[in-house]
């Protein structure tokens, strides 16, 4: 600190009790002599910077470091004694730049050292942390503070000892620093929070009083008395906080090798007995475990076997969704909790956030779920349960269990973690979920996962759900397009260990499948086995490899014209008769689009050969002769009385119809949704809608000749 002093003074000390105005200026003296900075004076007297500055000129102070020096000077010339270099570290030059103030210049110097603006502004300034938050990094921006800040840095380059003195020191601080310098731990009493918010006993007199405990406290030092510069990363929550000091192993084994090379060292010594002292610290038995509860992950006698596959995938992050679909008991929730609990335990930087369609329900829901798992777990001590917020927070780290409603999409998109990311997500009762209508469902649940997961390279998205009788409910179709990210597991009461149960709860369900096989299949099976208006009930949606189609030998084509907005569709499929199965391998889909352009469309991009039959629909006769023009063997279609109906029975008789939804996804969704027309109260109306259903047209088409054959 004396170093940065030591330069700025041109004239002769003379008396300071005649000139000097009051105590305070004399005191103010003194404690410049002794060599403290300006802005330390104004700090311990409660005085502004500038007043002890003006003092300072006026009545041309000197601290003992400057007579000192000038002593030490004429004794050496007197002597006639070889002086020897004293290094200037560019201070000097610093303090006499008139382009900065003073501030500005103590500023570059602390820079210089230790390369951190917030740290250096509140050195110089002697303003709170936030403040110089927000100014250090605005103080680099200024020309002549970057100009000094690069002339220091210059200098400092070129001093290799005074560069070695620095690395060495700064080791030397990693290497020994204490933990007790940055946090302070101690017990406090506060009061249990249970299930539904503070929990109140009576005494002695039966009047009621807060139950409370001793749980460990930790508590950040004000980050102005500590040495930032050996901090590496700092997390604080509501209720806890951590910290983590740069690597000390690293710097250990920096120091072994310097020394071993540089014996004569003048940190040896100071290296020797710290090392020394740590050595005796780590041999001494510690009392007590000051850290946060021991845990060692589920237990497997808590897992039910359906499900042992998947804790092996989260584990190895195999995929990004995972999707549990099944019947009452399937014990999915319960599983699902216990994954999120035991995710927060193994990574202290993540947070959870659990949503279901109503927020009302969820209290009596997913809230009390989490506690009964943190509870079956063991870390009641661990977690802080409120209901106003309605959340979840670990004492030891800060971390938060979010519970939101999709009914208040504000409330979703305002949620901020104090800090890491949030990583887990939970839709329960997945099928509840919805849009501005069904077909919305999807888009608003994919909507909100991108609202929540963001800010991390971690992500675990699980969905749970009862499947609703209805196959077109959304979620039931959603499951059945494979996606490589998504696992799905479907699971029963007969995968859950029969004592988990009870003897009532399996009769009850074995008394339903007796009495009512159709709803024991739903309720109980988890099976979508309702009447929900799907045309066809027979879609496969799967991978069709090139091995499959390399053994196809026949293949059909069709085409439905369209222009805007109906659009003008083509599919390519092979039909297996013995097995009766339809793959369906190959489409095209596009609007406003000329003949001549879908002409060169399906020769350039899908390969139709000269002798490839396309079968048109027999509507737009001039199209197929445009067809025929462009080498394009095209006909149209007989189509005729009840040729809709026909085709349509004789598709959905299908043994399957196997869609790959990565080469025709229009197809998938238009075989997917298709449903029938229903009347205003709901009830069924036969026939086939004209609607939604022109790549299903052009497998009709293409495939007129089979089921023709068939019908006559």
């Amino acid at each position: 600190m004396g170093a940065f002093l030591l330069l700025k003074t041109t004239r002769k000390e003379v008396s300071r009790l005649a000139r000097s105005p009051n105590e305070q200026a004399e005191k103010a003296h003194e404690l410049y002599r002794q060599g403290m900075m300006l802005v330390e004076i104004a700090s311990q007297l409660n005085k502004p910077v500038g007043t002890i500055r003006s003092w300072k000129n006026r009545y041309q102070w000197e601290c003992n470091a400057t007579q000192e020096k000038k002593r030490n000077v004429a004794k050496d010339k007197k002597n006639k004694a070889v002086k020897k270099e004293v290094f200037d570290d560019g201070t000097k030059e610093t303090m006499r730049n008139d382009n900065l103030t003073h501030e500005q210049r103590l500023f570059c110097i602390y820079y210089s050292k230790i390369f951190n603006a917030t740290q250096s502004y509140i050195k110089a300034y002697g303003c709170s942390y936030d403040s110089a938050k927000a100014h250090g990094f605005e103080l680099l921006q200024n020309v002549a503070v970057k100009e000094e800040v690069q002339r220091l840095q210059e200098l400092k380059r070129k001093q290799i000892v005074s560069s070695t003195d620095d690395l060495v020191d700064l080791h030397m601080r990693i290497a020994f620093a204490d933990i007790g310098d940055y946090l302070s731990f101690k017990q406090e009493q506060q009061q249990v929070i249970g299930q539904f918010g503070p929990v109140e006993v009576k005494d002695e007199y039966g009047d009621k009083k807060p139950l409370m405990q001793d749980v460990n406290v930790i508590r950040l030092n004000d980050s102005r008395n500590v040495d930032t510069q050996l901090i590496q990363e700092v997390k604080q929550g509501r209720d806890g906080v951590s910290i983590k000091l740069a690597d000390k192993q690293k710097s250990l084994d920096w120091l072994e090798k310097f020394f071993l090379m540089n014996p004569m060292d003048k940190h040896k010594i100071a290296y020797d007995n710290a090392k020394l002292e740590l050595e005796r610290k780590k041999a001494e038995p510690e009392d007590k475990e000051i850290t946060g509860t021991k845990y060692n992950g589920i237990p497997a006698t808590m897992i039910a076997p359906a499900f042992i596959k998947v804790v092996h995938d989260i584990e190895e992050k195999m995929y990004n969704e995972y999707v549990f679909s099944g019947g009452r008991a399937s014990t999915k929730s319960c599983f699902i909790s216990l994954q999120i609990i035991d995710l927060l335990m193994k990574d202290d930087n993540i947070h959870a956030c659990i949503l279901r369609q109503v927020a009302d329900t969820l209290r009596t829901s997913v809230y009390q779920q989490m506690i009964w798992a943190i509870s079956a777990l063991g870390l009641l001590d661990e977690f802080h349960c409120t209901v106003s917020p309605l959340e979840i927070t670990r004492k030891s780290t800060g971390q938060k269990i979010y519970f939101r409603g999709a009914d208040d999409p504000n409330k979703i998109k305002s949620i901020k973690a104090p800090f890491g990311y949030i990583a887990v997500l939970w839709f329960e009762e997945l099928d509840q979920f919805k849009g501005s209508n069904e077909d919305d469902a999807e888009k608003a649940v994919r909507k909100m996962e991108q609202s929540v997961i963001r800010g991390g390279d971690k992500a675990y998205i699980f969905k749970s759900f009862n499947p609703p009788k209805s196959a077109s409910n959304w979620a039931n179709k959603y499951i059945k397009v494979p996606n490589i990210k998504r696992l799905v597991i479907h699971s029963t009461y007969l995968d859950v260990p029969a004592h988990w149960l009870g003897k009532p709860f399996i009769e009850q369900a074995e008394h339903l499948r007796e009495v009512n096989p159709i709803a024991y299949e739903n309720e109980y099976m988890g099976v979508a086995n309702g009447t929900g208006g799907n045309v066809f009930d027979n879609v496969n949606i799967r991978t069709i490899s090139d091995e499959e189609i390399a053994v196809m030998d026949r293949m059909y084509f069709g085409v439905d014209w369209g222009w805007y907005p109906d659009p003008w569709a083509y599919n390519k499929m092979y039909y297996n008769a013995a097995q009766h199965k339809l793959y369906i391998l190959d489409e095209d889909r596009r609007n406003k689009t000329k003949n001549k352009e879908t002409a060169r469309i399906l020769k350039e991009e899908h390969g139709i050969q000269q002798n490839d039959k396309i079968t048109c629909d027999s509507a737009e006769q001039k199209s197929i002769s445009d067809y025929k023009e462009y080498d394009i063997f095209a006909r149209g279609a007989i189509k005729g009385p009840g040729s809709v109906e026909y085709s349509m029975k004789w598709l959905a008789s299908l043994a399957e119809i196997i869609i790959d939804n990565c080469r025709t996804p229009h197809t998938a969704t238009e075989f997917l949704d298709y449903e029938y027309d229903r009347d205003k109260e709901g009830n069924i109306i036969s026939g086939y809608p004209d609607k939604n259903n022109h790549q299903i047209d052009a497998v009709r088409y293409a495939l007129e000749e089979i089921w023709r054959r068939r019908g006559q």
